[in-house]
């Protein structure tokens, strides 16, 4: 049970049963693991600048984590009230959280979730104040839903609703899976199976490549399939890595008005065995960057930019779901290769850098703890 913010002082708990416990360690691994702390079926995460941190949980929750720096670590943590309620049936969530440009002036928080409405289900976007208050709890106010979207249709799977800002902060790219109905990612009319671009109030971003082919105006790209995890590089590169059906899970390098092809060209095949073209050149489909058969089932996406691993500045960190592996991904320029695979025992949902540099996991909570690890260089 989580301690009351209205009995204890924020920065004075102590939680020493979530800090400094030592995680079950890869007799290979470059890295030391640490227990940080303890969650029900983790989603996403994201820093505050205070070093501190903000997570969804699947069922509805986000629970706000205390740092404490003469600790080193977290030190407590506190349920964020003013949430819309969700729909986790199935892959449904409280999904991706995301600190907005300006966070440190505006204190305003951007988040994702599944919800229910006419003609079935789909994946929201909101925006929110964030107030951390001693005395009454941390909480959103003012949340306003600023995107839907469409159509909604029935079945509990392949949202996506990954959030990333660009570089300028001018735009927010979100993400929306075909929800498991296929032909809508090639539907110029459906906003699913594609990456969108929008401005900070969640209208069409002007200037979208595809508005005069007839498509939906939020849209950037299509022909995805169910893309959980969206970063920019350093260089202002905007990678995204999505599930492939049985074998063919991918890192794209996303292009404005490219086609990436699902379901009509991927590296896999159907769940059932039938076949499904391979991306080949001219065959009008933008190919990945890097694939995997077998497939490593992605979840978040993370570009790390820290000093503790700087022989990894640059690179790309996957968590890896059925794999219950960490991936690494390098990165050069705008070409991508398979690097690093470490397992990690537990499925891995989310990959976030912490705020000195190091490394942070949260395990998905379905067949593992749901814990979040911080990976630190051994030695």
């Amino acid at each position: 049970m989580r301690p009351s913010l209205l009995a204890l002082p924020i920065a004075l708990i102590a939680c020493s049963s979530m800090t400094s416990a030592a995680a079950a360690q890869g007799a290979d691994d470059p890295f030391t693991r640490t227990i940080v702390a303890d969650f029900e079926m983790p989603w996403a995460m994201t820093v505050l600048p205070n070093g501190s941190a903000l997570v969804t949980e699947k069922d509805g929750r986000m629970v706000l984590l205390i740092a404490d720096p003469s600790k080193n670590g977290i030190t407590a943590t506190f349920p964020v009230t003013g949430v819309p309620a969700v729909d986790s049936a199935g892959q449904g969530a409280l999904m991706d959280v995301v600190l907005a440009p300006g966070f440190a002036q505006n204190q305003l928080v951007y988040f994702s979730g599944s919800i229910t409405g006419a003609g079935g289900k789909g994946v929201s976007l909101w925006r929110g104040k964030l107030v951390q208050d001693a005395q009454k709890g941390p909480r959103l106010e003012g949340v306003e839903q600023l995107f839907v979207a469409r159509p909604f249709v029935e079945g509990n799977g392949h949202y996506s609703g990954r959030i990333a800002f660009s570089p300028d902060g001018k735009y927010l790219f979100f993400t929306n899976g075909d929800r498991q109905k296929f032909t809508p990612a090639q539907d110029p009319k459906a906003t699913l199976g594609k990456v969108l671009r929008l401005t900070l109030d969640g209208k069409p971003a002007p200037g979208n490549p595809l508005v005069g082919k007839g498509f939906e105006p939020e849209v950037w790209s299509y022909g995805h399939r169910n893309l959980l995890g969206i970063a920019f590089d350093a260089s202002g590169n905007l990678w995204e890595q999505e599930m492939g059906p049985k074998g063919g899970d991918e890192v794209n390098l996303i292009k404005p008005g490219l086609n990436y092809g699902w379901p009509n060209a991927s590296n896999g095949s159907h769940y059932d065995g039938r076949d499904i073209p391979d991306h080949k050149p001219g065959d009008g489909y933008e190919a990945p960057k890097a694939s995997w058969n077998p497939v490593i089932s992605p979840g978040g996406l993370m570009i790390y930019r820290g000093a503790m691993f700087p022989q990894w500045k640059g690179d790309a960190f996957i968590g890896g779901l059925s794999s219950k592996s960490l991936v690494r991904v390098d990165l050069d320029g705008t070409n991508a290769a398979k690097g690093d695979q470490w397992d990690m025992g537990a499925r891995i949902r989310e990959v976030e850098q912490g705020p000195d540099g190091a490394i942070w996991l949260l395990e998905d909570g379905g067949e593992s703890q749901g814990r979040l690890i911080k990976l630190t260089p051994k030695g």
